[in-house]
Parts: C-alpha cells; structure tokens; sequence
C-alpha cells in the first residue's frame, strides 16, 4: 500500500468541502519520534476504548457507590509502526486508542476558559476500518459519541459541542483496522477560526551551567518550524560560569535558528532574576507573550503551539503553563496542578483524589478518573508558563527573591488582579525530577524560609498568616534535634532578613548566595564527602534496645516523647566514642527528624547519592539557636501586621519594570545575537 505523503502544514484550516464556517487548528495529533518510543503510552493506547464504569445506583444507604477500573493488556508498541511526527499505521485487526496525554482533547479547559464553544475533529486515513469518537464526564465515565467506516483515503470530519463540559472531561478517538492496515495519515482538533492573528512569543529559558541541555532544546526548537513560526526571539539569559556560545556545537545551532537566538550574560540573580529578565525584555521588544522555561528540560515543540493556541482564544489575560513530566522516568506526571493552601501557605493538591507522580504506564488517562476532573490552580511552575505581557505590565515582574516561591507569588498576585492560570493538559516538559533533590536541607532552606513569609505577608488571608509561623518554627526544631544546624541557621538568617523589611530584597539578590555558602562550610553537617571511607568507622558504644533501631512516635505519645528528646539533647553530654566516630550511617531516604534525633553522631547520605555529611550533636549549640529560633519568630508574630503592610505597600516598586532595570544595568555583563 502506498502512502499519501500530504502534510498537515501543506493544507489549508478551512474546509474543503464548500462549507462557510473556516476552522482554525487548535491540537495536531503527534507521536514520538524512534528515540523516544519510552513515552509511548502519552502520545497513543494499545488497548481497546476501556476507562472507567460508574454504577447506575447507589449502595442500600442510598450512598454512591465507588466506580471501577476497566482495564485491558496493553499491547507493545512496533516502532516500524510510526511513520511520522503525524502518521502511524495500525495493524490488521487491532485497535488504537489517542485517549492519551497528548493527544486527547482537554474539553473543559476550552470550555471554562477560552471563548471557543464547539470543536471539529479531522482524521484522514488510509485503508478499511473504523474510527470511534469518545468523550468522558468529570468523573472519568466513557462515552462513546460517533463511529464512521472508512475505506482507501477518506477524509472524515466530527463537529462536537463543548456544553457538557461544565466540570471536566475529555474528548478522543479509537482506530480499528479491519482485514488491512489502517494508516492514520494526520489526525487535528480544530475550532472556529479566530479574528485576530495569533500573538507573539519570547521564547526564554533561564540557565546556569547547564549548557548540554540548553543545547539538545535550541535543537529541537531549530527541527520544529511551526513551534518556532509565532516566536519573536528565544531569548536565553545566562547566569553561570561555563558559558553557553562558548560551548562545543553552538556555533551550528545558532544558524540553525536562523537569526532567532540572543544571549544575555549576567551576574547570577537566580530563577527569578533569570525570568524576571525574560519578562522585562518580552515587554522592551513588544511581544504578546513570554514563554518561561528552565533549563534543565526536554521540550514536547508541540507544546509551544497549545500553548499560544490556547492563551490567544481565553476571554481574559491568561497565564497558562504546562505540565512538568519526570525525565528520567519519562510516564511520570509531576502533579496536574497546584494551589497554595492559604492557611498553612504551603504548595498544595487542589483535589484529595489526586496523587503526586502519577504513572501513564500503570494507568492510562481512560483508566484514571482523577484526570478527568478540570483541575484549577492558583499557579504554574515556571519549567513552562505563558504570560501575557498585558499582565506583566500592569503587575510587574517576579519579586527579586532569587529561587523559590517567585512562580507561586507571581500567579497569586495576578489571580489578585483578575488574571487566572490555567495548568493546560497536553502541553508539557520532561524535567529533572525532585526525586533527587532535597532542598528542604542545605542552602536553598534560607530562601524556601524567607520567601514562603514574605508570600505569606502579602497573599495570605489570615491574620499572622495563619500557621505560617506555628510551622517555621516546628520546622527549626525538627531541623536543630536532626543535628542540621547549617540548615538552621540558614533558616534564622532567612527570618532576620524578612524583618529588615522589603527594601533589603533588592540589595540581597546577587550577594546572599555566597555568604550562606561560607557559613555553611563551617559546619560538618553541610559539608559533603565523596567517599565513605573519608569518615571513620560507625561503631555504637552500646547496643540499641532489644536491638531495634530508632521508632516513629504515635500521634498519642508524640509530645511527651518530643519533650523528653529535647531535654535530652539540650542536657545530656556527647558521651563516649561518639565525637570522635559516628554511632552509624544513615541513608537519605531514613533521614527522619524522629530517627535523628536519637543520635548523638552519624554519617548521612545526600539526596543526589553523590556524597554524605557528618552530623554531630552539640548540646551548646543546640542551646543557642533554640533560643534564637524563639526570639526571632516571636519578633515576627509582633511585627507580622506592620510587616504585611510595609510588604504589600513596597510590592509595585519591586517589581516594577523599572526598578528591574537598574538592577539588569549593574548585572548586565555582554549580549551576543
């Protein structure tokens, strides 16, 4: 059989049938390319058009009953089946499914946000067989819509109303080959076309030293004409001292951008000095939009396209970022979306049903009825978001923080200003996971502490910022019963400096970083070693009792036992051998406050695997920083009412554009286009 070769780009949006509506693409069905055949199950489904069977009645007490999972094997994808970014032919006889990540329509999205109120789905294909129409409801329960025989290359069109979308849902498509392949030529959701021309994108990735994957993305962008067809620059702001145009193969990938590309070197001002960068020149070169992304990320192009597609047809200002997918484990989901509890003003889920890595691989979109609830969110991560530059000129900039709590404080002030985000299903980056990370610990604890209370100072509701206080300090004394005293005093360093107040932000963007690092050195805990053998020999001067380890208090005994360790800890002298050898080694995933603080002295693995700490109880200075803990959370629950108002007063001046220009003048060191 011989295969049309027509491509997608090559055919026009209207339809060729006669009719007078023109329709515009809104999401082209992919595929992966041959090296990516692991992130398969996003892209397509092997098996038949099951998902989710709800009951038509209720349990005795009238109650709902809970639905169940309808699951079927799932066959192994050929990769000789994929013909293109667009084409994949089915065998005969079996059965695809495009309910999928990437290539199921997000239904209640478009229909919540976006002006758009009725769809067309396009398939072409090539051979005998049938192609179903799906759509789910908010509770992941499938329906079925339309079904159309198709014979030789047919042309089939599926308009679809967005009505019932009111809560969530999805809709896709099944192919069923018959005695012969069925090739999918191309597949595309389209909508009504749109009056306006589609908006302008500064495309700009924030880096420190990661060369190798700034790289591999600016290819990937150069292979993509379409991704890169509405993207006015790709703008790439370097802060780190293993420069990117000096990098082996750069020269090439600059041509292959074709004049797109324009560096920024200067001093390291962290994420957010890195994006607010990208923000500021996105308004200087009159963009409609900037594209944020970190990065240590793989791109899906295709996402770049969704993005705009649908930022351009919401009925406000909309912020709108993809979703964050594990690079190294590439099935995983992140999360699919991501509110900040305003009571404990912490990151959190925005429904109890859903889960933190959820695996495509184990269960399909079909099979998981969480995904099919529209998820609205207060914020998205900046791996990938969208903002119109309409709002960054009205609100400003990213508060000059450095790293951490920038993208959350950004999207909550602009919902404060009546501009929502919107986590978009299909859009998408593979990032380094968190799996590896623990910034909980170590150097970047000072800037999660500091900028979790100044976000809490501006955005929360609650009077003295609801727990935000109670669980600082909680936090410094699991941190100080751990023997991590580094990360403690990074965190009362933290503290202090919220209660200078907002005009000492600025002044500490580009010079804290350093200092933190020097008084980190100074304790054992926060300085790493390669190799076990570059600490003595673990030895335990007693055995433990009945020769169990270390035990999780219950909830029943927690205070009493939380009591007695302190005292412990502040009144009992290191005894024995254990100052000059650690009692054990502990791994990273067992560093637990309540295991730690029953040691005296242990070596303890980082999260990366790369090295370990010596952790060494010092009963003075564990005396010390408990009350210096005290003392300075009780100066910020006094202050937290003439804070919150110097804060919010400050905020327009912070982030203003121009105030971000004098900081960009004094850290700009060259540009290279």
């Amino acid at each position: 059989m011989s295969v049309s070769t027509e491509s997608p780009k090559n055919r026009t949006s209207a339809s060729d049938k006669g009719a007078s509506e023109r329709w515009d693409t809104l999401q082209r069905v992919i595929l992966p390319s041959a090296s990516q055949m692991d992130t398969v199950p996003l892209y397509m489904d092997m098996g038949t058009a099951t998902g989710i069977q709800l009951p038509t009645v209720g349990d005795r007490d009238g109650k709902p009953a809970s639905a169940r999972t309808i699951s079927s094997p799932t066959k192994e994808a050929h990769v000789e089946d994929f013909l293109s970014r667009h084409s994949t032919s089915v065998r005969a006889g079996e059965r695809v499914s495009f309910g999928s990540y990437f290539n199921a329509f997000p239904a209640s999205y478009w229909r919540r946000w976006t002006t758009v109120d009725k769809i067309r789905l396009q398939v072409r294909t090539q051979g005998t067989g049938s192609v179903i129409v799906y759509k789910s409801n908010a509770r992941g329960s499938l329906q079925r819509v339309d079904t159309r025989r198709v014979k030789g290359i047919a042309d089939n069109h599926f308009e679809l109303s967005l009505a019932p979308f009111g809560d969530g849902g999805w809709y896709w498509f099944d192919l069923l080959a018959g005695t012969e392949p069925l090739i999918m030529l191309d597949a595309e959701w389209q909508g009504p076309a749109a009056e306006s021309k589609p908006g302008s994108v500064t495309l700009q990735i924030t880096t420190l030293n990661k060369t190798d994957f700034c790289l591999n993305n600016l290819r990937l962008l150069a292979e993509s004409e379409e991704a890169l067809e509405h993207v006015q620059e790709i703008l790439i702001v370097d802060q780190g001292t293993q420069k990117l145009a000096e990098a082996e193969g750069f020269d090439d990938v600059k041509r292959s951008l074709n004049g797109k590309l324009r560096i920024i070197n200067q001093s390291n001002l962290g994420g957010s000095g890195g994006f607010a960068r990208g923000m500021f020149e996105a308004v200087e070169n009159g963009s409609d939009y900037v594209l944020l992304m970190d990065d240590d990320v793989v791109v899906e192009p295709e996402s770049i396209i969704r993005l705009l597609t649908f930022a351009d047809r919401c009925k406000t200002p909309t912020l709108v970022g993809g979703h964050m997918f594990d690079l190294y484990n590439r099935t995983v989901l992140h999360t699919f979306g991501e509110i900040v509890n305003p009571y404990r003003f912490q990151p959190s889920l925005p429904s109890e049903d859903m889960i933190l890595g959820h695996d495509f691989m184990s269960s399909n979109l079909r099979q998981t009825s969480w995904l099919h609830r529209r998820c609205d969110v207060d914020y998205n991560g900046w791996w990938m978001c969208l903002i119109p530059t309409q709002v960054i000129r009205e609100i400003g900039l990213s508060l000059p923080l450095f790293i951490k709590w920038d993208d959350s404080e950004y999207g909550l002030r602009a919902k404060a200003h009546g501009y929502p985000t919107v986590s978009l299903p299909g859009s998408a980056v593979w990032h380094v996971s968190w799996i590896d990370k623990d910034d909980l610990v170590g150097w970047q604890a000072y800037f999660h502490a500091r900028n979790r209370v100044v976000a809490a100072l501006l955005h929360s509701p609650y009077e003295f910022g609801g727990r935000v206080i109670k669980e600082s300090q909680y936090a410094d004394v699991k941190h100080l019963v751990s023997m991590q005293y580094a990360t403690a005093e990074g965190r009362q360093w933290a503290l202090e400096d919220v209660l200078k107040g907002p005009a000492a932000l600025p002044e500490l963007l580009g010079t804290k970083l350093p200092k933190i690092r020097e008084m980190m050195s100074g304790h054992s805990d926060s300085v790493f070693r390669p190799d076990p053998e570059d600490f003595p020999s673990p030895k335990m001067d007693k055995p433990p009792r009945r020769g169990h380890g270390p035990s999780q208090p219950s909830k029943i005994t927690l205070l009493p036992w939380a009591a007695k360790t302190v005292v412990r800890q502040l009144a009992s002298p290191v005894k024995g051998s254990t100052a000059e050898r650690p009692q054990t080694t502990v791994a990273h995933q067992d560093n637990r406050w309540w295991r730690m603080a029953q040691y005296d002295s242990a070596v303890v693995s980082n999260a990366e695997g790369t090295g370990a700490s010596w952790y060494r109880r010092n009963p003075k200075q564990l005396r010390k920083m408990l009350a210096e803990s005290a003392r300075v959370h009780a100066a910020l629950l006094k202050e937290w009412p003439a804070l919150s108002k110097n804060y919010k007063a400050a905020l327009h001046d912070l982030t203003s554009i121009e105030s971000w220009r004098k900081t960009f003048e004094e850290h700009t060191q060259n540009e290279i286009k």
